[in-house]
């Protein structure tokens, strides 16, 4: 099967020359040959050798395929896996799968090109937590069958709290009791043990079943009862619990350190009670919810009935208890305090024993300082059921009666809530407690002696000059020397001032020192008794003279013109500007509430129902809430589906708001679902459509864009639409499908171009299928008719699916023809619904009495149905 051709040369070959010679191969088996060929140079002999191998393919295929640890969040996983060819022709293989587990084996057969590697793609569907152990049976050419093993985990997103001390799932925490106002914190870890990131957020529970929101669980049951109206009113849970941080991000077997803060606060009653008996208990529940798994709330979306359900099975949930108390403390002798009269300099002092009658707690006190009054010691702790005496001294610093408000700080450990960032523990007042002090501070009375002056008269001194009183610098009474109502008496007025003017100024009896610096030149003095005109000195080495003063009121009114110069301009500018805001043609200048009468309000107005306050959408700072949460989706639900087409923003206010990056909290508040769209049972060659809700909760636009890729939802449209505020809207998805089996797959959406979820859509595309009501049919005849009379009966042609069908009757006859005729022989059939066919026997001589007709459907099924006829013979 070897060929050699070649001219051997005669004559030897130079140096640097060649010759050459060829070898045919011609195989004539399938077998490989060896051979050599033999070349004499001069007196040696080499031997070449000569291969001959056959053109074969060698497929290698991996063993195994590892998907490793999945999370169930119904979506389509791919891995690939790949078959090898070493061989030099192509070589062909074939997948064979029977199970259920794995979907969309692409492709199941082919061929690899020599030295090559093919890919071949297999899904999984992580929608149902469990062990992946499935085979696939491959068959290779050359090589038979091999087995290929598909293995994997599907897990849980599981999220849990942990222990920071003891690292141990933690199910509750327990504050324990605390004084109204004051502040708790514990540490915990929220760990993820899941193989994937996962994003959270902390939900407060309100509506939660055990829930305790202020109630004495310790009180008498109608005491409880009458308490449980607190559940209703308007609290502000996030007030009570916070949580820092209360969103995050936690990659795969991640914890973190949260901090959470139990603040109890004192609810206002509608009837008084006695502070002794206000205890208030709280037991309230703390989600931590993973972002993205609240489409399976949607329930029943149809028209405005909207049913809201929550999805537990991605939280995981801890349960807070604490109790507030009130602060304890009574006083004796009281709260009013009466010290006893005291002179100026001296002290009274009085023993107050304080005592906190609380069971549980300590307090700890600080007097404030006020002015006359001290308290010794100023701060110190008292302990549950204990008592300690002060010393309240009053030391007046001047003459009066004094009631004063002595303040004393509880202190207590408490957060600073404007700063929700870090939640730090500190000493602070949170309560303060009042008492009145009273007391009065008496002067001593001393005897005041009046001396003869010998002739000096002081600086200061009385009206005549003649006494002198020492001592009264000390004294706060005015000495009782020279005091007279001069302007009301004229007894000492001399004849001639009786009729002066009364423009004229009196002098003051000891302000003659005084008396000799100038004055004003245009005032006139005059004593105090004989109203006689005192002397005015000017000094004209000070005083200014006539031109002087007119030079200078000139100057100052020039500046005082120019000044109200510049004001009339502003004023002037100013009415100009009204004028052309108020020209226009809305507002036509009338005053508002011109003319108009207040209401008359009554007593009833006051009753009634107060209107719900306006839902404002969650801040990034607030804690989200179960009752906030429920709220705004139902302000959302309520609305009248969106139906406006906006693909893409157009406005400016669209494109601003669909260009923010949401946050974990502003993604919790949106809704888009189902999860899982299952449209069940369809008919192939049918359309069938459902519905993806989409519920916007927040105060701002938001784009959803989808991406489909599979053939069988390229009907679905729109695939881009803006979603306003607080707005509900929906995408009808369409599946068309020509292939039966079971379907699966996911699609992906993207909320303002960077925020990605996924949406699972499930199928078991069936045939088209008609079935009949019986598949036996036995014809009867009529009662009371003549001999010979056909026999008739009818078959109901029933279509489950939901596709339209068309069928044709056919009659199976063998060598004989058949008595039997259907009517219609053929038909359509509408989907979910029947059609009745009638079937008639002919008698006759020597006619059968049974056959047969076969339902043909078109791209369906066939259903075979069996007539006879039953005939009496009459003896």
């Amino acid at each position: 099967q070897f060929k050699l051709i070649v001219e051997n040369p005669e004559k030897p070959i130079a140096s640097g020359l060649q010759f050459k010679a060829v070898v045919e191969y011609t195989p004539k088996c399938t077998e490989d040959l060896r051979d050599k060929l033999t070349l004499l140079i001069d007196d040696d002999i080499v031997h070449i050798p000569l291969l001959g191998l056959i053109p074969y393919c060698d497929l290698e295929v991996e063993s195994e395929v590892n998907f490793g640890e999945m999370i169930a969040n119904n979506k389509l996983v791919t891995k690939e896996f790949s078959i090898a060819n070493r061989g030099t022709t192509s070589g062909i293989f074939r997948i064979s799968y029977d199970g259920v587990v794995l979907l969309n084996i692409k492709p199941v057969r082919g061929a690899v090109k020599p030295k090559s590697v093919r890919k071949i793609g297999v899904d999984i569907c992580t929608d149902v937590p469990g062990v992946i152990n499935e085979v696939m049976k491959v068959e290779l050419e050359n090589r038979g069958c091999t087995e290929v093993w598909i293995k994997g985990v599907v897990v849980e997103p599981v999220l849990k709290v942990l222990g920071v001390s003891c690292g141990k799932v933690l199910k509750c925490i327990n504050f324990g009791p605390l004084y109204f106002g004051t502040s708790k914190t514990e540490q915990i870890h929220l760990y993820n043990e899941s193989p994937e990131s996962m994003d959270w957020v902390a939900v407060l529970q309100e509506d939660a079943i055990g829930g305790e929101m202020g109630t004495d669980l310790q009180g008498s049951t109608d005491a409880v009862l009458h308490d449980l109206n607190l559940k209703n009113k308007d609290v502000d849970v996030c007030s009570l619990v916070l949580c820092v941080p209360n969103q995050g991000t936690l990659l795969p077997y991640e914890k973190t350190l949260i901090t959470v803060c139990f603040s109890p606060e004192k609810f206002e009653r509608d009837f008084e009670v006695n502070d002794t008996s206000l205890i208030q208990d709280y037991v309230l529940f703390l989600s931590f919810e993973t972002v993205g798994m609240r489409g399976d709330c949607l329930q029943n979306l149809s028209g405005d009935a909207t049913a809201i359900k929550r999805n537990n099975s991605r939280q995981v949930d801890l349960a807070l208890m604490g109790s507030g108390f009130p602060v304890l403390l009574t006083f004796k002798p009281g709260t009013v305090i009466n010290f006893k009269d005291c002179y100026f300099g001296e002290q009274s002092q009085v023993v107050c024993t304080m005592k906190n009658e609380s069971e549980i707690l300590p307090v700890m006190f600080c007097f404030r300082k006020t002015p006359h009054f001290s308290v010794s010691p100023g701060r110190g702790k008292l302990n549950k059921k204990s008592e300690k005496e002060v010393m309240i001294s009053f030391s007046p610093h001047q003459i009066g009666t004094f009631e004063m408000k002595q303040i004393i700080d509880i202190i207590g450990a408490g957060v600073d809530k404007r700063n929700v960032d870090v939640l730090k523990t500190s000493t602070k007042s949170f309560h303060q407690i009042y008492l009145t002090l009273l007391g009065v501070c008496k002067s001593k009375r001393k005897s005041v002696v009046f001396t003869i002056n010998p002739g000096l008269t002081p600086l200061i001194s009385n009206a005549t000059g003649q006494f002198v009183v020492r001592g009264t610098g000390q004294l706060s009474d005015t000495a009782p020397v020279a005091i007279l109502k001069s302007t009301q008496t004229q007894i000492h007025t001399h004849r001639k001032n009786r009729n002066c003017k009364d423009d004229a100024l009196i002098a003051f009896p000891n302000d003659r020192a005084a008396s000799l610096r100038p004055s004003q030149w245009n005032k006139k003095y005059r004593t105090i008794f004989t109203k006689t005109e005192r002397y005015n000195y000017v000094d004209p080495e000070f005083a200014y003279t006539d031109s002087e003063r007119l030079l200078r009121e000139e100057n100052k009114k020039h500046y005082v013109d120019f000044i109200s110069h510049l004001r009339q301009r502003r004023l002037e500018k100013e009415a100009v500007r009204q004028f052309y805001i108020s020209n226009n043609p809305v507002s036509i200048g009338i005053k508002p509430a011109e003319g108009l009468q207040s209401p008359n309000i009554s007593i009833a107005d006051f009753l009634k129902e107060k209107p719900q306050p306006k839902t404002v959408p969650l801040d990034d700072n607030c804690m989200l809430t179960s009752r906030k949460l429920a709220a705004i989706a139902s302000k959302s639900t309520n609305k009248g589906v969106w139906s406006w087409l906006s693909p893409v923003p157009s406005s400016t206010q669209e494109k601003e708001d669909c260009s923010l990056t949401l946050t974990h909290k502003q993604l919790h508040q949106i809704f888009i679902g189902p999860s899982t769209i299952d449209f069940g049972d369809v008919c192939v060659y049918s359309t069938t459509t459902k519905e993806l809700h989409i519920i916007n909760n927040l105060s701002v636009h938001i784009w959803i864009q989808i991406e489909i890729e599979v053939a069988e939802l390229q009907e679905t449209s729109p695939l881009s639409q803006v979603v306003p505020p607080l707005t509900k809207t929906h995408i009808p998805v369409v599946f068309e499908t020509t292939t039966v089996g079971i379907f699966k797959t996911s699609f992906n959406y993207k909320i303002n171009n960077q925020h990605f979820g996924h949406v699972l859509v499930m199928a078991h595309a069936v045939p088209i299928e008609l079935q009949l009501s019986t598949r036996e049919l036995i014809l009867s005849p009529v009662p009371g008719c003549l001999a010979g009379t056909e026999f008739r009966n009818t078959v109901t042609v029933c279509n489950p699916r939901n596709h339209p069908a068309s069928f044709t009757w056919r009659p199976v006859t063998g060598d004989r023809k058949s008595a039997f005729t259907i009517k219609p022989t053929k038909g359509f059939v509408e989907a979910y619904s029947d059609v009745e066919c009638e079937v008639v026997w002919h008698p006759g001589f020597n006619t059968p009495e049974t056959g047969q007709f076969l339902l043909c459907v078109r791209k369906g099924n066939s259903v075979n149905l069996k007539c006879s006829a039953k005939v009496t013979i009459h003896a």
